[in-house]
């Protein structure tokens, strides 16, 4: 099976919202149901499962019923940071699947992901073990120096990748993974990749876009919503 893990534990405390931002109503639905939406599409997804925010539980199920996301199987908690709300996922998962099933984990805040990114995520992890979804780096980076304030050094911007989700592993190799971490002592790795890398493991790197935008600001917001009005994909219809 192909499972998309949707991470939705955060407090989006940078969007200075009342509600989580992975709650927002942006043009009457939830941004969390978009991010949904397009893996319920997606005939390669098999099964849904949220880490949510505690209290919010009820809230989700009541909006998978509303917006028909039917493969929508299993609601777990968040934890105290985005690697503890992964493991909390996989924990779960562990109890209904098999190791050698996919994992495509993802941010909630992340809900104009495309059919074209999850298509190609799954098949660069069938095809090297692992996939972490990238955009190239398109602008100047400059090392910050001591001060945080300055450079006088650049990073040659090839040899970078800028991050996005999906990213993608076999449920083993996830549970491998958190279970290593935890005998090491690493306890708030930034992402799946990152945590990987940390342990010594090489990834594959499958294509993202701009447009897979995460929203973690209020301007995040404002650009989501022009996207939307720039011309839906028939997933968000």
């Amino acid at each position: 099976m192909n499972i998309a893990m949707i991470i939705a534990g955060g407090k989006g405390i940078r969007t200075k919202q009342d509600i989580p931002k992975q709650f927002l109503n942006i043009q009457d639905k939830p941004v969390i149901v978009y991010t949904m939406q397009a893996f319920q599409k997606h005939p390669e997804i098999d099964g849904i499962l949220v880490v949510c925010i505690d209290g919010w539980q009820e809230m989700l199920k009541a909006y998978a019923g509303q917006f028909n996301i039917t493969k929508l199987r299993w609601i777990t908690t968040g934890g105290e940071n985005g690697q503890e709300s992964i493991r909390n996922g996989l924990m779960e998962l562990e109890k209904h699947c098999k190791e050698s099933d996919l994992v495509l984990i993802h941010d909630a805040i992340r809900p104009n992901v495309s059919q074209e990114i999850i298509s190609g995520c799954i098949a660069e992890c069938r095809l090297h073990g692992c996939a972490i979804t990238v955009v190239p780096c398109a602008e100047a980076m400059l090392l910050r120096s001591d001060n945080l304030n300055s450079s006088s050094a650049l990073i040659a911007r090839e040899t970078l990748a800028r991050t996005q989700t999906p990213q993608a592993f076999s449920l083993g190799k996830l549970l491998w993974a958190h279970r290593e971490a935890k005998n090491q002592g690493i306890c708030n790795s930034t992402a799946s990749c990152t945590l990987m890398v940390e342990l010594g493991q090489e990834v594959y790197f499958c294509p993202g876009s701009e447009k897979n935008i995460k929203i973690t600001t209020t301007e995040d917001l404002e650009i989501f919503k022009a996207l939307l009005m720039a011309g839906k994909d028939e997933w968000l219809k």
